[in-house]
């Protein structure tokens, strides 16, 4: 369908998290700054899939995902290759990106390598924000 945009549940969270002040906020306060890519993933999503998003800017990134559990969502700061880092094994074909989003939750910081990756990364969670009671999102503000 040319000239339509897809929009994603997870992407329509991300763009109401990015609209509000409290949302900025809490993703500066965890390694964001404004301008960063942020790519979108499906849980089930192969991490080395996502990692090839990744790696495009060539800068670090925020991946989102939404928690098919818990329907909370979810991000990984995830930094660029380096080599001056510890090198680990690649990640498997078969390793989905909420193992990746599950191992730095339990962690805290995660030092892994995609497939095509020379150098390792780090990756480390940022914590869920959970609105205040009250706070309205981006789209409700404006009624849409």
């Amino acid at each position: 369908m040319p000239g339509r945009i897809v929009r994603t549940k997870t992407a329509e969270r991300v763009t109401d998290l990015l609209g509000s002040r409290e949302g900025r906020q809490h993703l500066a306060q965890h390694g964001w700054v404004q301008g960063m890519p942020v790519v979108m993933a499906v849980p089930t999503e192969p991490v080395n899939d996502v990692m090839g998003l990744v790696s495009m800017p060539g800068r670090p990134v925020l991946v989102a995902m939404l928690d098919p559990q818990l329907d909370e969502l979810k991000f990984l700061y995830v930094s660029t290759p380096n080599p001056a880092l510890r090198t680990v094994d690649q990640e498997k074909d078969s390793t989905p990106i909420q193992n990746l989003f599950a191992r730095a939750e339990q962690d805290g910081l995660v030092t892994f390598r995609a497939k095509y990756w020379d150098a390792s990364s780090v990756t480390h969670p940022i914590p869920t924000l959970h609105p205040a009671n009250g706070t309205r999102t981006y789209a409700q503000r404006f009624g849409s």
